[in-house]
C-alpha cells in the first residue's frame, strides 16, 4: 500500500508532465501540419473560384474536397489556415529570438557593470514597458509600412524589455559566485566573462521565459493583423483571415472560427509547455 505522503509528491510531478505533454502535443499537430501543408493534397491558398464562394466546411470543389469550407473568394479555407500559420510562426519565433538577444545582452551588461549604465538600462527598460506594444507598434508600422521585415523587426525590439530584467536579476546573482571572482581576478575581459561565464548560466531561465513569451507575441501579431496593420492581402496570416472573416460572421462562422481556434491551440500549447518547464526547473523570473 502507498503512503499518502507519497502521493502527494508524486501528484504534481504527474500534473507537470501531463501539461507538458498536452501542450506540446498541440503545438506538434498545429506545426507539423502547417509545414508539411505544401506536400499535403490541398487546394492552392491563394487560387479563387467565384463560383465556390461561401462553400461549408466537406464541400466537394474543382480542386478537391474543401474540408474547412471556403471564403469570399472561393479560396481553400484549410489551405490559407496553414499557410497563414506558418507565416505567423514565422514572425513570432524571429522576433521572439530579436528581443530574446537585444535584451539578455542589455541585461547582463546592466547587471553586470551596475552603477549609472545599470540605472539608465533600467529606465529605459521602465520606459518600454508603459508604452503598450499595440499603440507602439502599431504606430511605427504606419509610418514605416506594414511588410514583413519590418513587423517582425518592430516586434522582436519591443520585446527586449522582459529578457533584460530577468538576465539582469540572474547576472546580479551569478556575478557575487566565486568562480566569477576568479575569472575577475585573472584578469579576463568583461566580454569574455559575460558570453563564457555569465550567459550560459541564463540559458535556462530564458528558455522558459521564451516559451511563456511567444503566446503573447503570437496574439499581438494575430491582433496586428485583424486591424490591418500587418501582412496585407491575399497574403495569409492568422490575423487577417480573422480580420477577412468578421464582416461575413453571421453567414459563414468558419471563417473566423478555425483561424481562431489555431490561434487558441497554438496559445494554450506555449502556455501549458512554458508552465510545465517553469515548475520542472524551479526557475523563479523576477
Amino acid at each position: 500500500m502507498i503512503a499518502p505522503t507519497a502521493v502527494l509528491r508524486r501528484r504534481p510531478r504527474r500534473l507537470i508532465y501531463g501539461d507538458a505533454v498536452i501542450g506540446a502535443t498541440l503545438l506538434i499537430a498545429v506545426i507539423a501540419a502547417a509545414l508539411l501543408s505544401p506536400w499535403l493534397p490541398l487546394p492552392d491558398a491563394l487560387s479563387n473560384n467565384l463560383l465556390e464562394i461561401f462553400l461549408p466546411p466537406g464541400s466537394p470543389g474543382a480542386q478537391g474536397t474543401h474540408w474547412l469550407g471556403t471564403d469570399q473568394l472561393g479560396r481553400d479555407l484549410l489551405s490559407r489556415i496553414l499557410s497563414g500559420t506558418r507565416l505567423s510562426l514565422l514572425v513570432v519565433v524571429l522576433a521572439a529570438l530579436i528581443g530574446a538577444v537585444i535584451g539578455t545582452t542589455l541585461g547582463m551588461i546592466a547587471g553586470y557593470l551596475g552603477g549609472w549604465v545599470d540605472a539608465l538600462l533600467m529606465r529605459l527598460i521602465d520606459i518600454q514597458l508603459a508604452i503598450p506594444f499595440i499603440l507602439l507598434i502599431l504606430l511605427v508600422i504606419a509610418l514605416m509600412g506594414a511588410s514583413l521585415t519590418n513587423i517582425i523587426v518592430i516586434m522582436g525590439c519591443t520585446s527586449w524589455a522582459i529578457y533584460a530584467r530577468v538576465a539582469r536579476a540572474k547576472t546580479l546573482e551569478i556575478r557575487e559566485l566565486e568562480y566569477i571572482q576568479a575569472v575577475r581576478a585573472m584578469d579576463f575581459s568583461t566580454l569574455r566573462i559575460l558570453f563564457r561565464h555569465i550567459l550560459p548560466n541564463l540559458f535556462t531561465p530564458l528558455i522558459v521565459l521564451l516559451t511563456l513569451d511567444i503566446p503573447r507575441l503570437i496574439v499581438l501579431e494575430a491582433s496586428v493583423g485583424f486591424l490591418g496593420m500587418g501582412i496585407q492581402p491575399p497574403t495569409p496570416t492568422l490575423g487577417n483571415l480573422i480580420g477577412e472573416g468578421r464582416s461575413y460572421m453571421l453567414l459563414s462562422q468558419w471563417l473566423v472560427l478555425y483561424p481562431g481556434l489555431v490561434i487558441a491551440a497554438l496559445v494554450i500549447g506555449c502556455n501549458l509547455l512554458g508552465d510545465a518547464l517553469l515548475r520542472r526547473t524551479h526557475t523563479r523570473l523576477d
